[in-house]
């Protein structure tokens, strides 16, 4: 018999292909509602003909402060909060909160699902704890279309374009099986799926979100950041009622920068982060332990920071940095970055080039950890990925990720009197630090 993890190496989830759970998980349906009554007869109706075993499935209406009355049938849970604007975010946290399932399925309540959606979608978060899926959903308008007919029926002739960016990114990623840092942006939060221990060890989403749009991006992020898998599930099917977001009213470029903007200081990768500003939380910290000579420290912190000027540098506690730098850190709560680089010793980085693509695509493939090298074949720490680090931590092995080792031939190990002014002045090769 093979035995079988409940982890794979990097975002290989395709490993599972064609594999179905033993046992299938209880399932908690979280529906998002705002006075949407049409529209939730509408999904309840479509929850309640799903393929997957019924006394399975818990149904749970979270609705953000609707006006008057709200009607569920019998054996749905209605959950609510009181109006004080545009909270998503809370509602989809007060739902989990009143659900009990092993695997969380979110939808909102003008997204209908085709029967077989919740099988499709809860197959890998049921296999894999850290899987985070999202389904395809379609869109199509249901005006004068009774809410008890079948979804599929329902749509027909009625069908409205599919997101054109979504589609060509789930064709490209192979359905996001080549996820990267930021393949966030193509969790769509009325579609998707992820187990409860994941979603309850990653704190649920920013109730500071408060108004249209980014808090699923920033909490699909964040489970990114905390080793999920991502995975797009073509076959888990719900239809919208009503055009894509960017055709609707109300969508334009201001909507837009404010949801940019929003993200911005959560999410430290490039292409999502600030160019030349400083962020909340850094792509890159590093760890230098120890209490190097004051020369080689000075040297140290120069180099790196001018290597990698949006890093953070962290040093033991007691330890006096040469210069005031609010990038240089004293002990304490380590920043929450993407990659660490763990240095026992201090080192100089001359040239940069040959870490800067291992620092960029660090945790998004297979490979976890770099240990690096000197062009001597010294040891010069090691870089890893967050991801790593965290899925380490949740199984108790390394094996969730590969490690390689490469030469940087442009960073060198300090002796413990380097001469600061051939460093200053730039002038001198290694000879003068190592």
């Amino acid at each position: 018999m093979v035995t079988r993890h409940p982890w794979v190496v990097g975002n290989r989830w395709d490993a599972l292909d064609g594999v179905d759970p033993e046992v299938l998980p209880r399932v908690s349906v979280i529906v998002a509602h705002y006075d949407q009554p049409a529209a939730l007869a509408r999904i309840l109706h479509a929850l309640s003909v799903q393929d997957y075993p019924s006394e399975l499935i818990e149904i749970v209406v979270a609705d953000d402060g609707s006006p008057g009355k709200v009607s569920v049938p019998a054996g749905v849970v209605l959950v609510r909060q009181e109006d004080r604007g545009f909270r998503l975010a809370a509602a989809r946290n007060l739902g989990v909160a009143a659900s009990s399932g092993d695997v969380l399925c979110f939808l909102d309540a003008d997204t209908a699902p085709e029967p077989g959606y919740v099988r499709a979608l809860t197959r890998l978060p049921a296999l894999l704890p850290e899987a985070l899926t999202v389904g395809r959903r379609r869109h199509a308008d249901f005006a004068g279309v009774a809410s008890d007919a079948p979804v599929v029926d329902a749509a027909a002739g009625h069908e409205l374009p599919e997101p054109a960016w979504l589609a060509d990114e789930y064709a490209r990623s192979r359905n996001l099986r080549d996820a990267d840092d930021r393949s966030y942006r193509f969790v769509i939060g009325a579609v998707m799926a992820c187990s409860r221990r994941m979603f309850d060890e990653t704190g649920g989403f920013d109730e500071s979100f408060t108004t249209y749009g980014g808090e699923d991006w920033e909490w699909a992020h964040r489970l990114w950041q905390a080793g999920a898998l991502l995975a797009h599930v073509p076959d888990a099917v719900a239809w919208h009622d009503g055009p894509e977001w960017a055709d609707r009213d109300g969508s334009g470029l201001e909507r837009a920068n404010a949801q940019t903007l929003r993200l911005v200081s959560s999410i430290p990768v490039a292409g999502s982060a600030p160019r030349g500003l400083w962020g909340d939380a850094p792509d890159l910290l590093v760890r230098l332990r120890g209490a190097p000579a004051p020369a080689a420290l000075f040297i140290a912190l120069d180099s790196l920071l001018a290597a990698f000027p949006q890093a953070r540098v962290m040093l033991d506690a007691g330890t006096a940095p040469p210069v005031d730098d609010p990038r240089i850190i004293i002990g304490g709560v380590e920043p929450d970055a993407r990659v660490v680089w763990e240095l026992g010793h201090p080192i100089v980085v001359l040239d940069p080039r040959g870490i800067v693509g291992c620092i960029a695509g660090l945790g998004a493939g297979d490979v976890g950890t770099v240990e690096l090298l000197g062009a001597d074949g010294s040891p010069l720490g090691a870089l890893r990925a967050r991801r790593a680090l965290k899925r380490a931590e949740r199984w108790g092995t390394t094996a969730g990720f590969e490690t390689e080792r490469v030469r940087a031939p442009g960073i060198h190990r300090l002796r413990p009197d380097p001469r600061v002014e051939a460093w200053v002045g730039g002038w001198g090769g290694p000879d003068e630090f190592c």
